[in-house]
């Protein structure tokens, strides 16, 4: 067969990039176009993301690939959960987006309660609480009286966003609708009585589209500023790790999944929602999947912590390798609670984590090394305390965990992490999201038809490591 070549937009909270990917009948190969900062921006006291500026960096890597006389069969955009932007009916953009670490909806959960209770929301959407769920934020704007909320024509989340500004379709994509905790899972749709009671009406979101549809092409303007002709943009799973979980090259069903990054999300695949008193009670979240699959999972601090501790280091290896291998200079013994409120957005990590250390009777840790070791010691204790609780709701054993995402790279994490769990972790690929969002490319041009096939082409386009329990006397890859 003739190779097809996919354009991948993979955007994510700290950072972007653009990807082409080839498909010659048998593996996919991946090649980062463009890469770029995605920063939030602070002004009059509140955190937004440069929607405009993505956009244009969009532009540009498709730009470039136009200027290398690369044919494109399609394009599909996967980004963050939960933001979303405003659209005036002239089709013009009201603003910039929230960004969800804007500290205005703190306590936003408590006065949405007062309209419809915490049990009542749950039951209808099965979503995680977390102040920044979209249907928190836009309660807090209704309230506070944003004129960007009460002029919009339009509510799209942020990839539904950037296919609206490439093609004109406005579309509600159906996996990052469900990180909103305005959809419900039973019916397929935004929630009836969650809308009542946030006084907004279902038509100002887009349509709702399952991932794998075929929204539209680039417009006109959108051609003649790229060079590009008229492009199929296909809706993939808009949230990323709706994407990430597509790539997981499982063999069974039989697992958990890690999408390891700034957040570290950790769930299984079920063929339902899971709502009940117990998932409740845990906090667990039900996000859209693709193929009509759920993702029964928890959202953990991630990363985050790492990241934003290494900005403070001094005198510490520039490089993440580098960094990492401080573990093995350190025997640190001290643990954190990686989703305590403090490590939401501190001024300074390392105090706050220094400060949690000690306000627990534990030693605080001194050296970067120190610090390494704990935040990735800490996030395998984490993982297998969800791990633990996930095996009570689900109705088959887990027996691995399949990692996906750059923190996959981390060895030190990983093997921290078999070692928790005592169960192999097996690694990739790195490139999760970009290499999901290319398989659902795929499935929409009918390339594949089944999940299964997805996942034989993930497995056979990446080399994957497994780190086994030290305890189990098995090698590590």
């Amino acid at each position: 067969m003739k190779t097809l070549n996919y354009f991948a937009i993979d955007l994510g909270a700290t950072s972007g990039r653009t990807i082409l990917a080839s498909y010659d009948g048998t593996r996919v190969e991946m090649k980062e176009v463009t890469r770029f900062a995605n920063p939030m921006i602070p002004l009059g006291g509140h955190l937004y993301w440069d929607i405009a500026g993505l956009y244009n960096e969009v532009l540009g890597g498709l730009r470039k690939v136009a200027s290398e006389g690369i044919a494109i069969d399609s394009i599909g955009i996967d980004t963050w959960g939960c933001d979303f932007a405003f659209f005036g009916s002239d089709g013009q953009l009201l603003g910039m987006p929230h960004c969800y670490r804007d500290q205005h909806t703190v306590g936003a959960q408590e006065k949405f309660f007062e309209k419809m209770p915490a049990a009542e929301v749950y039951k209808h959407t099965g979503i995680q609480f977390m102040d920044f769920n979209s249907l928190f934020q836009l309660d807090t704007l209704k309230r506070n009286g944003s004129q960007a909320l009460e002029h919009a024509d339009k509510v799209l989340f942020i990839p539904d966003t950037l296919i609206y500004m490439l093609t004109g379709k406005a579309i509600c994509e159906y996996t990052v609708a469900s990180t909103s905790q305005m959809l419900n899972p039973m019916t397929g749709d935004l929630d009836e009585d969650i809308l009542k009671a946030l006084g907004l009406p279902r038509e100002k979101f887009g349509v709702m589209t399952q991932p794998g549809t075929v929204v539209g092409t680039l417009t006109a303007q959108v051609q003649e500023a790229t060079g590009l002709g008229a492009i199929p943009v296909v809706a993939v799973a808009g949230h990323d790790t709706g994407s990430a979980v597509a790539a997981v090259p499982a063999e069974d069903k039989e697992y958990a999944y890690l999408s390891c990054g700034t957040w570290s999300l950790l769930g299984i695949e079920s063929e339902k929602a899971i709502i009940s008193d117990d998932s409740f009670r845990e906090n667990f979240t039900n996000e859209g999947g693709i193929e009509g699959t759920t993702r029964f999972l928890k959202n953990i601090c991630g990363l985050w912590l790492f990241e934003q501790s290494r900005k403070e280091f001094k005198d510490a290896p520039a490089s993440v390798g580098e960094l990492v291998a401080l573990c093995e200079q350190s025997d640190y013994d001290g643990l954190i609670f990686p989703d305590a409120p403090c490590f939401a957005a501190p001024a300074s990590m390392t105090a706050a984590i220094r400060e949690y250390c000690l306000s627990t009777g534990q030693a605080a840790p001194e050296t970067p090394a120190d610090y390494c070791r704990c935040i990735f010691r800490s996030l395998a204790n984490r993982y297998r305390e969800i791990v633990d609780i996930l095996q009570g709701m689900c109705d088959f054993p887990i027996k691995k965990l399949h990692v996906i995402g750059g923190g996959s790279q981390n060895k030190y994490l990983m093997q921290y992490a078999a070692d928790a769990l005592n169960m192999p972790v097996i690694c990739g690929p790195v490139e999760g999201t970009a290499l999901g969002n290319v398989l659902m490319q795929m499935k929409a041009s009918g390339v594949v038809d089944t999940l299964e096939q997805m996942r034989a082409i993930s497995a056979a386009s990446v080399d994957l490591v497994t780190y086994y329990p030290v305890a189990a006397d098995k090698p590590i890859n």
